[in-house]
């Protein structure tokens, strides 16, 4: 039964200006979600849109996708698609009537007012590194198993950093709590120690259900309230070639009737679960999440709706995933490209194939993070802190990460196109004539504090200046700071009697068992 009452929201809302910075570990740039004022890159000319489009519509209308959920079945069968067995074809109109409902802008508003995000358009934002079954940091020095302590402090740096906007999914999994319970303490954890914009993950309706309690009861909602717009999203991913799971399919259901926002990302590996053309590859992936997104629209028209793409290729010498390539650069522009011709919001990621934070991991990271700049990407997931394809969290790849976040947030900012009076500077040209310097001139004081990027890991000393200091290379700064960071966050304000009822929460569904898991 719906609430109609609306609980107090003491601590939920505004975090103040220290809770805004994170503490004093480091001099970090504001909160202040870019907006993209590039013109996207776009590899392919007309008749490639066209072309990648026909190839996404005739693998939905001639081959169709293995849907392994029987009420998404029975809804597209009602809906009058083609259903045999599990197969389901989908005409093209069918699918672009329904996909057109889908906004192309939206907004995502979590239990603090302050970080609530608008995603699409030319907005850009950055979330952590999330579902690593393993850690990594220069103490221990090895892969080892995540845990509840080392989660705990991957989302402090989530919440310190200004440059992440939304908190994804697990930083990196605690496998030492059961999986059944687990949903339970990382997100009690996550609304505790974050206030930024939530994840759920689809894996059973027990926990998407739980989740979608603990996020409206830390955001003090009624259950009006927080059907009334997103507050909370979910990501999933086809399993590729052409298949959608049950629990996927039903947690996406669920949020859908509740109004909160849905992600559908194929993961296809070129070569391996797609074709190993990148066109290829980019239509099979847009075929299985547009048929998705279809689903959803007819169940709920104008739910909040993401296209992600997760398309790179592998290793052909060894079959291993391979990201951050010329190959992925390109498949992620291509499906920029496709985003908008379908008018969805989109999104990539921050990835690479490194095993420990080197110069491997920065490069593979950076291409793929400009390669989200170029492709007008709207969410980049795991912008932060992944290593190993996927398999390893770091909290020194994190920060790492972040300076690159805060460089891409710095290139966007328009004060560096600006070309007003002050800017041309001709009176300081003048004044400094054919034979002096800039250093002294009024025009460089008066700005020389703020006129550059100000970076808070990279280290500008020359050799010498750096051998004296230490000779202290980048990823062991990280780890020196990732230490001050966790030893003086600070937890966003909560409100007693909200944090309290989550806790309760938790023990209440703990004691009923939480979430079945599969033996």
């Amino acid at each position: 039964m719906a609430e109609t009452t609306t609980r107090k929201r003491r601590g939920g809302g505004r975090a103040g200006a220290a809770a805004r910075r994170g503490s004093a570990a480091i001099d970090q740039m504001p909160w202040d979600p870019p907006v993209n004022i590039d013109c996207p890159t776009e590899p392919l000319d007309q008749a490639g849109i066209e072309a990648i489009h026909d190839g996404a519509m005739r693998i939905l209308e001639e081959i169709g996708i293995e849907f392994y959920n029987k009420e998404a079945i029975g809804i597209l069968r009602e809906a009058g698609c083609t259903i045999d067995g599990d197969n389901v074809r989908m005409g093209r109109d069918f699918v672009m009537e329904m996909v057109a409902k889908a906004p192309s802008q939206f907004s995502i508003t979590p239990r603090n007012p302050d970080r609530k995000i608008e995603i699409g358009g030319k907005n850009i934002l950055f979330g952590n590194v999330s579902s690593p079954p393993n850690y990594w940091d220069m103490e221990i020095g090895k892969k080892v198993p995540g845990n509840r302590e080392m989660c705990r402090n991957l989302l402090k740096l989530t919440q310190y950093f200004n440059c992440i906007h939304f908190a994804g999914g697990y930083p990196v999994e605690p496998v030492d709590i059961h999986a059944s319970v687990r949903h339970l303490d990382v997100l009690y954890d996550k609304l505790t120690l974050t206030d930024k914009a939530m994840h759920a993950y689809s894996l059973g309706k027990e926990r998407v259900e739980d989740v979608m309690e603990m996020v409206r009861i830390a955001g003090g909602l009624s259950h009006e309230e927080f059907e009334a717009e997103p507050r909370m999203y979910t990501n999933i991913n086809s399993t590729s070639p052409l298949k959608h799971d049950h629990p996927m399919i039903d947690g996406c259901l669920r949020l859908a009737r509740r109004g909160q926002a849905i992600v559908v990302t194929p993961f296809t590996l070129a070569g391996a679960m797609a074709p190993v053309t990148m066109a290829g590859a980019v239509a099979q992936s847009l075929a299985e999440a547009l048929c998705a997104i279809a689903l959803f629209q007819y169940v709920r028209p104008g739910i909040p709706c993401v296209i992600g793409t997760f398309t790179s290729n592998v290793d052909m010498k060894t079959g291993a995933p391979a990201f951050g390539t010329p190959e992925y650069m390109r498949s992620t522009q291509m499906t920029g490209q496709m985003a908008r011709f379908y008018g969805l919001p989109m999104r990539s990621s921050g990835v690479c194939a490194a095993n420990v934070p080197d110069g491997q991991s920065v490069w593979e990271t950076s291409n793929s993070l400009w390669a989200a700049v170029q492709s007008g990407t709207n969410m980049v997931y795991h912008a932060a802190g992944w290593l190993e394809g996927g398999l390893i969290a770091s909290p020194e790849k994190f920060i790492m990460d972040c300076e690159i976040l805060q460089q891409i947030q710095r290139y966007m900012n328009p004060e560096l196109t600006a070309t007003g009076p002050d800017e041309i500077a001709l009176d300081a040209i003048r004044a400094v004539g054919n034979d002096g310097h800039f250093f002294g001139t009024q025009h460089t004081q008066d700005r020389y504090t703020t006129a550059f990027y100000q970076p808070f890991l990279s280290d500008w000393k020359n050799y010498e200046g750096w051998e004296v200091a230490g000779g202290i290379w980048t990823a062991e700064r990280a780890h020196h700071m990732f230490k001050e960071i966790v030893s003086s966050f600070e937890a966003p304000p909560l409100d007693d009697a909200i944090r309290d009822e989550l806790a309760e929460f938790v023990e209440r569904r703990k004691a009923e068992g939480g979430a079945p898991t599969d033996f």
